[in-house]
């Protein structure tokens, strides 16, 4: 295994739509796999997108957290000596080849993203509630897995990479990206006098703001 290089925006790897995997189960692929594994977990990552290494292909990995996932079919978990553990809990290592993501739901919720593309950056983002996703594990087993809140945000997250999509084109209002150091020097103040000022900046800033220092923005 090796750690990789990240693609940091502007890079045209970042841009072009990523290319559909032939065969899930070729040993490059696993290989792949493998380095970006070890990348993520090196870069502090909840997610990583196979663009983001400079490769094109539609491959995503991540760790949904356990909040409500319901699963489908086959689970993406990788082999054991990949570092999985049979029956391990929703937060396991997903491994996801050539994707599709199903809205199960208009609503839409704003929250605190950050990547590893976009280092030292964080911005409030719109993404659905509910979804269902689908692909392939890395034998070659269909996946479908339904999935709401974080879950869902850092899936939808990382497969706007394979489409050429970076968190900041999906917001709203770029007032909401920022460097984390000066909004850790700066929290956003939702009280009565910003909201009568800046209204539609505080609502959007309400609905994503983190309700505890565990919730850190989805980054990957």
């Amino acid at each position: 295994m090796a750690i990789l290089k990240i693609a940091k925006m502007g890079n045209p790897v970042l841009r072009a739509p990523a290319q559909e995997v032939p065969d899930p189960t070729q040993p490059q692929i696993r290989a792949l796999v493998s380095d970006m594994v070890e990348t993520m977990v090196d870069a502090g990552g909840v997610g990583l997108a196979a663009p983001q290494v400079h490769v094109p292909l539609r491959i995503v990995i991540f760790h949904p957290p356990p909040d409500g996932a319901k699963e489908e079919g086959e689970d993406g978990e990788p082999d054991a000596e990949e570092g999985a553990e049979e029956g391990a809990d929703p937060g396991r290592l997903t491994i996801l080849i050539n994707p599709k993501i199903e809205p199960l739901t208009d609503e839409q919720a704003f929250g605190w993203e950050g990547c590893l593309s976009v280092p030292g950056l964080r911005g409030v983002v719109p993404r659905f509630t509910r979804i269902r996703y689908t692909g392939f594990d890395i034998n070659g087993h269909p996946i479908s897995v339904e999935a709401e809140g974080f879950h869902a945000r850092v899936v939808q997250h990382e497969c706007d990479h394979l489409d050429g999509m970076l968190y900041p084109q999906r917001m709203t209002d770029l007032r909401l990206l920022g460097f984390n150091d000066e909004f850790d020097r700066h929290p956003l103040d939702l009280g009565p006098s910003d909201a009568d000022e800046d209204e539609d900046a505080a609502a959007h800033a309400a609905a994503a703001e983190p309700a505890s220092a565990e919730d850190q923005p989805a980054k990957g």
